[in-house]
This record gives C-alpha cells, structure tokens and sequence, in this order.
C-alpha cells in the first residue's frame, strides 16, 4: 500500500439522519479509510446550509467547513437521493458553494476523482440522478470513476448500524471507495516524477 494518505471528502444523505444515502457514502467512506486515506464525511443534517446566493460573500459556519474540505481534497465521493428524478436540492444547494472555488488555482473538482452514488426508491429515479450527478461533476471538471452506484431502496439495502444487506451494494460501494483513492495515488505519482516515455511522446 502506497503510504501517500489523500483527503477523501465525502457529502451525501437527506434532513433525516440514518437515510439510505448517508449508509451508503458511509460505506463507501470507510472502503476509502481502508486504503489509507484520510477521510471527512458531510452527513445529510451538515449540510442543511443557508441557499448559495453568490452575491453575498458571508458563509455559515458549515457552509465554510465544507468549502474548506473540498478545497483540500484530492478525491470526493457525493451520495444523493433521487427526489423527483434528479438530485435534492439539499445536495444541489451544497454543490452550488464549490463555485466558492472557482478561482482558486485548482479550480472547482479539477484533477480530483468523484465517486457518484444515487439511491432511490425504484430504479427510475437512480438512473436520471445518477445522470445528473455525472453532468454536475464534468461541469466542475471532475473526473466521475468509472463505477457509478446505483441503489433500489425498495428492499431496505442497509441493516439498522448502516451495513449493506446486499452483497452486491457491499462490493460495488468498496469498489467505488477504492478507486477514488487509486485515481488519487495515480495522479499523485505522476505529479511527483512526471510523464512517462508514452506520456512524453
């Protein structure tokens, strides 16, 4: 295991604490945590933030917390409901104060890996809001992993401590967890020794 420990910064969940999305970013979270990243998670309760009005330059305390976590953050992984097809304005609103990074010089997501899970009940609704968390994420010029989950909440996927039921929820969260963290350690690589004889071609 590389010893190089990225900030994963996880935001994700619903007003009620305990929501299937909030189990399932934790899951995913601790798939990180599991590889040797350092971890920040942003429950769905964290985020109840004041609406982004970007003519007005003062933050909550929370809404700060969270700009300066993803600020430093080499991967991100965002969990969502599917509330009328598409994602909460509770996690629309929180994504809104990236823009609070947009002339920093590592703009927006730039350079970081972002992990996408939709939960749902039914699957109509996860595919919509997991094309719609892929559209935000190429908007803040994130790189979505290849993995996006999606989750059918109809059978009530996690136990009452937060655990996957299903087997495969389970693998599919610690494999989104996982590569997260390996497109961080890439890039970091890269960075440190430069472009290889292909790259430099």
């Amino acid at each position: 295991m590389s010893s190089y420990a990225p900030l994963i910064v996880g935001l994700g969940g619903t007003t009620r604490a305990g929501s299937s999305s909030e189990k399932a970013l934790a899951t995913a979270m601790r798939a990180a945590a599991s590889m040797g990243a350092r971890t920040e998670m942003f429950d769905g309760p964290s985020l109840v933030l004041p609406l982004y009005a970007p003519e007005n330059p003062a933050r909550s305390e929370g809404a700060q917390r969270l700009v300066q976590a993803l600020r430093q953050a080499d991967g991100i992984i965002i969990a969502s409901p599917g509330y009328h097809g598409s994602v909460s304005g509770l996690i629309k609103n929180a994504l809104d104060y990236v823009e609070d990074l947009a002339k920093d010089e590592r703009v927006y997501f730039d350079g970081r890996a972002v992990g996408l899970i939709a939960c749902a009940y039914g699957w109509q609704a996860t595919g919509s809001t997991m094309a719609a968390l892929r559209s935000i994420t190429h908007a803040l010029r994130g790189w979505p992993t290849p993995l996006g989950v999606a989750i059918n909440t109809v059978g009530q996927p996690f136990d009452a401590e937060g655990h996957p039921t299903d087997a495969g929820v389970a693998a599919q969260l610690e494999l989104l967890g996982r590569q997260v963290v390996d497109f961080t350690r890439h890039r970091e690589a890269y960075l440190r020794t430069g472009p290889g004889p292909v790259d430099a071609a």
